[in-house]
């Protein structure tokens, strides 16, 4: 089983598992640029999406790391988005397993 699972308003989709996977890869590599290239997006295309989702929520999800020319890190509010949305999709993921289960009669069979 796979679910995608996107969070939007009347202006359209905000975020979701794209990203995520984008704060994951800052988080990692500490640096937009670099995150761009690991998911094979233009830095242009990667800033777009971050200003997107901060204006759609009123907040900052990066900010400028004081000690690096082109270092970013996650804000605060940043992680716990990216922290409640990865718990909120496990939750639905797992919900819409067992309901899986039941509804086609998979009892024992393993579903992923």
């Amino acid at each position: 089983m796979n679910l995608r699972l996107w969070i939007g308003s009347g202006k359209g989709t905000f975020f979701g598992p794209g990203r995520t996977e984008l704060l994951d890869a800052i988080e990692r590599h500490g640096s937009l640029r670099k995150a761009a290239l690991e998911l094979n997006i233009s830095y242009r295309g990667a800033w777009g999406r971050i200003k997107r989702t901060e204006e759609a929520l009123g907040f900052k999800l990066v900010e400028k790391v004081a000690s690096k020319k082109e270092g970013y890190q996650l804000t605060e509010a940043g992680k716990e988005l990216k922290e409640k949305y990865d718990s909120w999709a496990r939750e639905v993921q797992n919900y819409a397993i067992e309901r899986a289960r039941t509804i086609f009669s998979l009892g024992a069979i393993r579903i992923e």
